[in-house]
């Protein structure tokens, strides 16, 4: 068994959450699903579904667990399942704005050089719950939609598609010129996000910046307008993961 990623067009993914659904994922390829005997009843139903679906699927490898732990990153949190899938379907923002011509309300988000994998798969997870319809990230400056991401984001990466831009200036130049409007979300803002609830455009990009640097220059300026969170307390800053959330809840 070789979990090591040594074709660029294949994912690994572990943990319960993201294993099921991307098992489920008529857009996945799977190679290798390995589960121990512990986790593989649990993983009985999954399995059923999805030949309910008509899905093919591999069958299931059993591994010992140490062996799972050996071959995974230190530390993964795997809860006894492993997968190698084919990678998701590339999208851009002009997918993203062919969808919202059709839909007619969209809430798209764009991060600025938010690194952390973990902050990106919450922020996922967010966007996944409150019917966000897209993220954007920066090629360079972005995780992949594997690992500790995916376990995060609980599945959410098979839901919420991703577009990896080389200049989000440019792309919010684009998306603008397709009628979405800008917020960034900066505590110099004049008005709150809350502001945006029942009474906001209908087509919208939020933008959050890494924690400390916030949003950069280039981007900020090509923003409609800054807005800032609603808080009241002594700390009034907050995880960009959480504020991604409040921001997405104030935009339904």
């Amino acid at each position: 068994m070789n979990f090591k990623k040594n074709n660029t067009n294949k994912t690994l993914l572990y943990g319960f959450h993201a294993v099921r659904e991307a098992w489920l994922n008529p857009e996945r390829t799977v190679d290798q699903l390995f589960l121990t005997d512990q986790s593989a009843k649990g993983f009985e139903s999954v399995l059923s579904e999805a030949k309910g679906k008509g899905l093919r699927r591999p069958s299931p490898s059993h591994v010992d667990k140490k062996k799972l732990d050996k071959v995974l990153p230190q530390g993964a949190v795997h809860q006894g399942v492993g997968l190698i899938t084919s990678d998701l379907p590339e999208q851009d923002i002009h997918d993203f704005a062919r969808r919202a011509e059709m839909k007619g309300n969209s809430v798209l988000v764009m991060l600025d050089q938010v690194t952390d994998p973990h902050n990106v798969g919450a922020i996922i997870r967010s966007s996944c719950a409150f019917g966000s319809d897209g993220i954007i990230m920066q090629k360079k400056h972005a995780p992949t939609l594997d690992g500790v991401l995916a376990k995060t984001a609980c599945g959410a990466v098979e839901h919420v598609p991703v577009a990896y831009e080389t200049n989000l200036s440019r792309s919010l130049e684009s998306l603008k010129e397709a009628g979405f409007f800008v917020y960034g979300l900066d505590e110099r803002g004049e008005k709150t996000i809350d502001a945006l609830r029942g009474d906001r455009p209908e087509k919208i990009v939020l933008v959050l910046g890494a924690e400390g640097p916030g949003i950069r220059h280039l981007v900020r300026e090509n923003c409609d307008e800054l807005m800032k969170l609603p808080t009241t307390g002594e700390i009034s800053s907050l995880n960009v993961s959480n504020a991604a959330a409040v921001a997405l809840f104030c935009c339904q």
